[in-house]
């Protein structure tokens, strides 16, 4: 199973929506394979997921259902094949918490842009089907080319990579979290699926 954690700060609005976004769009192409969980680095642990980010996912047919939020630690890290942050802070913070992770660590965005440059330039380096053996193995290939390709997927401008935290912000705040997250969102899973038609 590949494990993938999704990291904000108070883990109620960004990256729950992030984890329950990408849990059922893997889960819809590789049933059973991927595992995603969130964390925060400030967390306000046990809470449930903000209202408004709740209902914004509800909208792209997802489920805040059960959610509490917990606090990022080393154990996290230590399970996890991929951290998928937020904001270029958040992935910082995840390396210094775990220097592991160096090239397992992205911004959300960034990572979205680095599966689009890997798939274009080394889809055939990579087994492709949606095996269990063949999503394990293209995971676990996928940090060497991903930091061969981080350098070129680079933002062209400072603060591209980051999502708004719109905790305690208006309704348009919300709105504007989904228009930066969502894309990349989508993009990953997209990757997952052109990878498992084989």
């Amino acid at each position: 199973m590949v494990k993938i954690l999704t990291v904000c700060t108070g883990n109620i609005c960004r990256s729950p929506y992030a984890e329950r976004y990408l849990q059922d769009g893997l889960d819809a192409v590789a049933p059973g394979r991927f595992e995603v969980r969130s964390a925060g680095t400030q967390a306000l642990v046990g809470y449930p997921m903000d209202r408004r980010s709740a209902e914004l996912l509800a909208e792209a047919g997802g489920s805040a259902h059960g959610f509490a939020s917990r606090q990022l630690d080393e154990r996290l890290l230590a399970d996890a094949d991929f951290a998928l942050a937020l904001t270029t802070v958040h992935r910082d913070a995840i390396v210094a918490r775990s220097p592991r992770m160096l090239k397992r660590a992205f911004t959300v965005r960034e990572f979205a842009r680095v599966l689009r440059a890997v798939a274009a330039s080394d889809a055939g380096s990579l087994p492709r089907g949606s095996a269990p053996d063949d999503v394990e193995a293209r995971w676990k290939a996928l940090p060497k080319l991903a930091s061969l390709r981080r350098h070129e997927a680079r933002a062209a401008e400072p603060g591209v990579d980051d999502v708004v935290d719109p905790y305690r912000e208006s309704s348009a705040v919300y709105a504007r979290m989904v228009d930066e997250m969502l894309p990349a969102l989508r993009d990953i899973v997209a990757f997952e699926r052109a990878a498992a038609r084989g």
